[in-house]
């Protein structure tokens, strides 16, 4: 029962999609675009987005199994579903998590209607960051234990696990370069609230025997969990308050870090763009409030089965595998990276719009030229502590007046290969609405889901 318990919690508490934004990226009606292309097209006067309601952000999803697969009410027992997910996944299915929400944002146009000094954005939001890969090993050995699996190496190293909890107050510029060429950057400063890391591990667990009571068994552990912003609670005369805690880290009070965002945007013709992003290339150093926990050692027993009914020779191999394999807790510092998006994006457009506000654009060489329908592609990649992690999407965008657009797209990831998305961006007057969408296939029983993310907003833009 204690080992249907571990594992139960820690599926729970893993199983909470990459943060690839498909929907959001490159469609410049919406001004939040900036945050994932800092050199993005956009052509505001100037935006404001409405504080703790103009980003709000949710990517959700697992690549190796669902919550239906785990918690359906189809009579299967709970341990056998337990054990249908361990041999239908690998320890490079992933669990992922981010959340974000827009403290407040916004941007401005430098320089008069008719010269172009650049654009200034500017903002605060908070995010929460999951990964996890499926302990496949470690798993096995809980549910099954070593009794058939004499000989193999239980590997150590798919523990493999991070969660974060920080702010970001960020200042990005971009500027037309040229008529065909428009760059842009983003300074980020993090302040980390809460981080827990545990993702350079090494070690095995190994079991053999020559007869049926003779048994070699070796543990080899190199296992670190390094933590900030908790070792406050684990002192009981602290009068530390996490409401208190979180509302200063989000102020910048927590553990801090630099980053930097870049990007660019390309016009090989009028109707054809590529765009490029790197965003959050950066790291936190963890100095305060920070608690780390090792696990090493080598442990080798060679004999008898020992008798644990005993109590003194059950007593005897414990203790010297406490002194074989040593538990102890450092106070160093430590530094995490943040994991870094890599965007790339072709579109091209047609159904060209010559008249624009009531004057006719009858030349067609100015940029602000109205198209109606676009299509494209989009590359998406995010560094993790394996292999990264990819998506490709395929795109249509169809304006319907420059105040309501809609974005329809088709992505194949590592989560689905059935991930339709929608998104819609209106304005009226200078109030702006949009929402967006993932995975509407699964919202017919999002329980068989293996990712769900959706974003929306309310801003305020004035148009040059």
């Amino acid at each position: 029962m204690k080992k249907i318990v571990f594992l139960v919690c820690f599926f729970i508490a893993a199983n909470l999609t990459a943060q690839n934004k498909q929907l959001l990226y490159n469609f410049t009606d919406i001004p939040q675009s900036l945050m994932t292309n800092p050199g993005a097209d956009i052509k505001y006067k100037w935006y404001a987005g409405v504080p703790l309601l103009s980003g709000i952000s949710m990517n959700v999803g697992s690549s190796g199994f669902s919550a239906y697969d785990l918690f359906a009410n189809d009579g299967v027992d709970f341990t056998t579903k337990l054990k249908n997910i361990l041999s239908q996944t690998t320890s490079n299915d992933v669990l992922s998590l981010n959340q974000q929400l827009e403290l407040f944002n916004g941007g401005f146009k430098l320089g008069s209607r008719y010269e172009d000094k650049g654009y200034l954005s500017f903002g605060l939001y908070q995010e929460f960051d999951f990964l996890s890969y499926v302990p496949q090993d470690i798993a096995v050995l809980a549910i099954y234990g070593n009794k058939d699996y004499i000989g193999k190496r239980f590997n150590l190293a798919d523990i493999s696990i991070k969660a974060a909890l920080s702010s970001v107050f960020h200042v990005g510029f971009h500027k037309k370069i040229q008529d065909d060429l428009i760059i842009g950057a983003r300074a980020k400063l993090y302040s980390s609230i809460f981080d827990a890391s545990s993702i350079s591990n090494a070690g095995y667990i190994y079991t053999n025997t020559s007869t049926d009571s003779y048994y070699e068994q070796i543990v080899y552990s190199n296992l670190q969990l390094n933590t900030s912003g908790f070792a406050q609670y684990n002192d009981a005369n602290s009068n530390s308050n996490v409401g208190t805690d979180i509302k200063k880290g989000i102020l910048l009070g927590g553990n801090l870090g630099l980053g930097i965002d870049l990007g660019l945007t390309y016009y090989p013709q009028s109707n054809m763009q590529l765009t490029a992003s790197i965003i959050d290339l950066g790291y936190i150093n963890h100095k305060k409030n920070i608690e780390s926990y090792s696990y090493k050692g080598f442990y080798n027993y060679k004999g008898l089965v020992p008798k644990f009914n005993n109590e003194n020779v059950a007593q005897a191999n414990y203790q010297d595998f406490k002194d074989a394999i040593v538990f102890d807790t450092l106070h160093t510092k430590y530094t995490t990276w943040r994991p870094t998006k890599l965007n790339a994006s072709a579109q091209y457009s047609f159904e060209e719009e010559r008249v624009v506000d009531g004057v006719c654009n009858c030349e067609g060489t100015d940029r602000t030229t109205f198209y109606k329908s676009t299509v494209g592609a989009q590359l998406f990649m995010m560094t993790t502590p394996k292999s990264p992690l990819m998506a490709v999407t395929a795109f249509f965008k169809r304006n319907f007046s420059k105040d309501f657009q809609v974005k329809a797209t088709y992505t194949l990831d590592s989560f689905s290969y059935s991930n339709l998305g929608l998104g819609m961006s209106t304005k009226m007057g200078p109030v702006h609405f949009y929402i967006l969408a993932d995975n509407l296939l699964s919202y017919a029983d999002i329980s068989k889901a293996n990712s769900l993310s959706f974003q929306l907003g309310l801003n305020v833009i004035l148009n040059d």
